[in-house]
């Protein structure tokens, strides 16, 4: 489980490449390091990924087909930078909401909105998944728990403190560049199930 508390970012150091199937390497703080060991979880992204070698500052990770097509990790490049969280522990603060780590599908970055006191980013969803966003409900963005702006049609929008741009690379994206999401697991579970009895009673489906 993670936080969606970012811990900072990481350069992608190292990717060996295959068909379907990559491994890369990124160079963690001590900070981060510190317990670390093969087989520790540690989110990039948002995504759950297992590690599985450590040589010094250096944490290799492979990535699956299924990662590689549902998420944004394929399109690294060494030389770019991640958003890492090691996993939760028990007993830590959950200053963000409750993360699983699984990547739901990619969002296009469609609008930003810069002023000296405020950051906006605005989002498309497909329509399959948009039913899941509320305003003021939770999103994982890119591995960040952010708060739901505005939804309206496909689209939503975030609204970001100097923090989080501090702290995270969203303040490097640009339109056109998708980024991973984690929709809320129990608004997820809400929404279908309400659906689910829904469709028992003949009424037509959430949209």
């Amino acid at each position: 489980m993670f936080s969606g508390i970012v811990q900072g970012t990481a350069e992608v150091v190292a990717i060996d490449q295959r068909v379907d199937f990559r491994t890369h390497v990124i160079r963690l703080p001590d900070a981060a390091l510190t317990g670390l060991k093969p087989g520790a979880s540690v989110a990039h992204n948002g995504c759950c990924l297992t590690v599985t070698a450590i040589d010094g500052d250096r944490v290799a990770f492979d990535l699956m087909a299924e990662t590689l097509r549902v998420t944004n990790l394929g399109e690294l490049r060494v030389g770019d930078r991640v958003n890492y969280e090691r996993a939760a522990r028990f007993g830590d603060e959950i200053g963000g909401h409750a993360m699983s780590g699984h990547i739901i599908a990619t969002a296009a970055v469609v609008a930003i909105d810069r002023s000296p006191d405020n950051y906006r980013i605005e989002f498309e969803l497909p329509q399959a998944l948009i039913r899941y966003l509320f305003s003021k409900g939770y999103i994982g963005i890119d591995g960040i728990s952010l708060t739901v702006g505005k939804v309206e049609g496909q689209r939503f929008a975030v609204n970001l403190i100097p923090e989080t741009l501090a702290r995270t690379h969203i303040g490097t994206r640009r339109i056109g560049d998708r980024v991973n999401i984690e929709v809320d697991p129990q608004t997820q579970a809400i929404v279908d199930t309400v659906e689910r009895v829904l469709a028992a009673r003949g009424v037509a489906p959430l949209e």
